[in-house]
Parts: structure tokens; C-alpha cells; sequence
């Protein structure tokens, strides 16, 4: 089937649905990331009036949107991200950008989220039949996602970047279901014809994708490896899960740091976690949740913050290295 065109995605969504209503969903955020010139992107989006101090993502995804050609229209997030999301949906509105919104319920009831579902499927022309369709589709992959994770953690044979790459990659499989999986099914096949290479120290890796492009190159330099990307781990749903509503229902990251931390708690636990970068984007509510984080996990967290793309900077590298003599020497005491 011919598709209808491009619709892009400010943040995770039903991508089954948009499939399933004949549209490629683009995952704008990706897009931005993985463009020639990131840096340009933000900068240029400060030029047409987004504020200095705004989400460094806030003003890629609006550049982006307003250079990329053949977008039907942006599917918008009103609740389960963040306020300067909903500005940003505002302000393409008022440009004329056709708009299709999306909402997680706050109280992640599941009537609430089977209406939502529901409602996204009759605004963009389809039904939940078609939806889950794709989604029994989509099940192979995730099924393949979960493997590579698995290589990560449990056989040391992937490293964190890896890990990520594919992981972030599923919020919208690249808009092209069938070659994501074959070039994924290639790359389970090399990893693992790997011999394991286990760490020095294990790390886990929560808050949104990071900023910085040498992120996991860095801790791998230095001994480490990120076995638990969090956020990248929730965008491959790889649970079981009992239809459309109940995979969206376990979705943590829209239903707040609570939620989350739940899940962190299970999956740090059976990675045998030494430590946890939690990183957070400059001018983003998510730095409130650092307190929440350091008094519920009984591990050493490091917080780091991004603002705009590019490598990592001199004192982050510095914090980060300091932290990881810091898990060396408490494993060398065996605490």
C-alpha cells in the first residue's frame, strides 16, 4: 500500500497507529540529532524568536519541521511530556503546521488511555483493528530488540552505544518497519559472533537520550559500559503485552518519575548495576526529579547536564571520571 506521506512525532506515540492509517511516522527528535549540523539547528531556531533558554530538542524539532519537506503534519504530545512541548505545538498552529494531538493519561487508567487510543486512531482515518495488526506485525522486532538488549547486559557482547542506537531507533523504526528489522536481524548476527567482553564497571543510563555524541565512546574509554539505557529501553517495548492498550499502559516515561523509578529499581537489580548517570537537558523540568531519584535508589548517581549538541565538555568529562574512581575503589572494598 501506497503510504499516505510523512507525519512527524515530537515524542513517542502509538507509531502502530500512524502505520496502521498509512502514514511514516518521523521521529523528529532522531532527525534533529542525527542531521549534519545539530548545532545549526538550534541555533537557527533562536534566530526565528524560540527563547535562548529554551530545550536545546524544543528548537531542533522546530527547525526541523520547518525545513524538512513532504510533512503531512506533527503529532503533538498534550500531556505525558513536557509544558514547553504543548508551547512548541502552539506555536506550529499558529504557523499553519497541521497539528494531530496525543495524550498519556497523568493517572494511567486504562479506560482513560483505551479512549485516547481510540481517538488517535478516528483522527487520523483508521481503527484499533488496524492498529493492532501492526502491532502483532512490530512483535518480531521488538522480540529482536529485546535480544540485543539482552547481548548487552546479560553476554557483554554489545557495548552502550550500540545498545542506544538501536533502542532509540524503535521509537519510530525509521520509518521503514521492514528494512529496520533486516538491518537489525544483520546486526544480532555480528554481535553475537562476538567473543563477551565484560566491563570494569556497569552503568546505567537514565533520562532522556543524551545530547552528547561521544557520550558512550567516553565511558567506554574509561572502562565503563552502559548495560540499562532507560529511556531507550522503554521506546522498544519489549514486554509482552496484551494489546495496544496494555503495551502503552507499560510504557513508563510519560507517567512520571514514580512510575519510572519502578521499573529502574527491577532492571538495575538484574543488570547488576555499579552506578547511574542520570542525565538531564539544560532548561528541563526532569532536573526536579534528581532529589526523587538520589532518595529512592540505592546506588551511586551521577547527574550530568547537556544544553546544546556536540561532544562532551572538559568538566563533564572530569565529574564523570571522578565517578568512576569513585565505583572502583568501592568495588576494590567490596561495599
Amino acid at each position: 500500500m501506497k503510504s499516505k506521506g510523512k507525519i512527524g512525532i515530537t515524542s513517542t506515540v502509538p507509531c502502530e497507529v500512524v502505520y496502521g492509517a498509512g502514514y511514516v511516522p518521523i521521529d523528529l527528535n532522531n532527525l534533529f540529532i542525527s542531521s549534519d549540523d545539530p548545532f545549526r539547528l538550534a541555533e537557527s531556531a533562536e534566530s526565528k524568536g524560540i527563547p535562548r533558554n529554551y530545550c536545546a530538542w524544543i528548537k531542533g524539532i522546530y527547525s526541523i519541521v520547518h525545513e524538512m519537506d513532504g510533512l503531512s503534519a506533527v503529532i503533538g504530545m498534550t500531556q505525558g511530556d513536557c509544558a514547553n512541548n504543548y508551547a512548541l505545538i502552539e506555536n506550529f498552529i499558529y504557523e499553519g503546521v497541521p497539528v494531530i494531538t496525543f495524550s498519556y493519561p497523568l493517572n494511567r487508567d486504562v479506560e482513560d488511555l483505551n479512549r485516547e487510543i481510540r481517538r488517535f486512531c478516528s483522527r487520523l482515518d483508521t481503527d484499533i483493528e488496524k492498529a493492532e495488526d501492526m502491532r502483532l506485525q512490530f512483535k518480531t522486532i521488538r522480540a529482536k530488540l529485546a535480544e540485543l538488549d539482552r547481548l548487552t547486559w546479560q553476554e557483554d557482547k554489545a557495548t552502550g552505544y550500540e545498545n542506544h542506537q538501536w533502542l532509540v531507533a524503535s521509537s519510530d523504526l525509521n520509518g521503514e518497519p521492514e528494512k529496520f528489522e533486516t538491518m537489525l536481524s544483520d546486526m544480532l548476527d555480528r554481535i553475537g559472533s562476538r567473543t563477551a567482553s565484560p566491563p570494569e564497571i556497569r552503568l546505567a543510563y537514565m533520562g532522556v537520550p543524551p545530547i552528547f555524541s561521544d557520550i558512550y565512546d567516553f565511558l567506554e574509554e574509561q572502562g565503563a559500559r552502559v548495560v540499562y539505557n532507560e529511556v531507550q529501553h522503554q521506546f522498544s517495548m519489549p514486554y509482552e503485552a496484551d494489546g495496544l492498550v496494555a503495551q502503552y499502559l507499560e510504557y513508563t516515561y510519560p507517567y512520571g518519575i514514580l512510575t519510572r523509578l519502578k521499573r529502574i529499581k527491577e532492571e538495575v537489580g538484574k543488570r547488576r548495576v555499579d552506578g547511574i548517570v542520570h542525565y538531564v537537558q539544560s532548561f528541563c523540568f526532569h532536573q526536579l526529579e534528581d532529589p526523587v531519584v538520589r532518595g529512592t535508589l540505592d546506588l551511586p548517581v551521577l547527574r550530568i547536564e547537556g544544553d546544546k549538541p556536540g561532544r562532551l565538555d572538559s568538566r563533564t568529562k572530569v565529574r564523570m571520571e571522578a565517578f568512576l574512581e569513585t565505583l572502583r575503589d568501592k568495588g576494590k572494598r567490596g561495599v
